[in-house]
């Protein structure tokens, strides 16, 4: 209510730091009365600078979106925004993991926001832990809390692996531990930053006097931030 009364002063409205699920309900009924942008920055920031940095190791590994194998641990905002944005981007195996395990459809401890994923996600119905989950999966992102992950479960990934263990302040897996555990790409929350992504969007919404902020929006700024990539790049040199 306090940023509908006041929205009228601002140009776009970047909602920050709402916990889920109730962040998913404001940021929806905010977007549905208000005529101008309102982006939740936990949500759709984290994921536009995610994708981007998925958009670059996928090229530097020679793998596709369409085929690739991903695994999330976390399942709050910023966990639920990146697989919801993974999935329209074309990504067509993900499995979400909370600190329960594999959310699938027919787990009876869900939320509402959790039970709306398990439609859309794990079509193969793995039920398990997140180290179970790993197995074979080519890509792995965090979003959760520090140490989930061990070098055993890095090493139990697919060839030419892709760790994202972007937990703030202390990742998952340290990045050294997941290169020496044999993961091709390793990035951390240090490089894969938020910050990379909201300024530039909210600049160009301003500039196009867009009233809202779509998908394909979010899309073309996660293709410029990879494709500012120096080719060939390895990640980690970059931190």
């Amino acid at each position: 209510e306090t940023v509908a009364n006041i929205h009228t002063g601002f140009g776009a409205i970047m909602l920050e730091d709402i916990g889920a699920p109730e962040c998913f309900e404001i940021e929806r009924r905010l977007q549905e009365r208000l005529s101008k942008p309102v982006f939740h920055d936990d949500q759709h920031g984290t994921a536009v600078v995610t994708l981007a940095a998925l958009i670059g190791a996928l090229r530097r590994v020679g793998k596709k979106a369409e085929t690739a194998r991903v695994v999330l641990s976390g399942a709050g905002a910023a966990g639920i925004a990146i697989t919801k944005m993974l999935l329209k981007y074309g990504f067509r195996e993900i499995i979400l993991c909370d600190s329960v395990g594999a959310i699938h459809v027919g787990r009876p401890d869900m939320n509402a926001s959790k039970r709306e994923i398990a439609e859309q996600t794990n079509p193969a119905r793995l039920k398990g832990t997140l180290a179970d989950a790993m197995k074979g999966s080519d890509v792995f992102i965090g979003v959760s809390r520090k140490g989930l992950v061990s070098k055993e479960m890095v090493k139990s990934m697919a060839p030419r692996a892709i760790v994202f263990p972007m937990a703030n302040p202390e990742g998952e897996i340290s990045a050294e531990d997941a290169q020496a555990a044999g993961a091709e790409v390793v990035s951390d929350g240090r490089t894969i930053n938020n910050a990379l992504g909201f300024p530039g969007i909210f600049r160009g919404t301003l500039r196009a006097r867009a009233k809202s902020i779509t998908y394909d929006m979010l899309f073309a700024a996660a293709r410029c931030l990879a494709d500012l990539t120096p080719a060939g790049a390895v990640m980690p040199d970059f931190m």
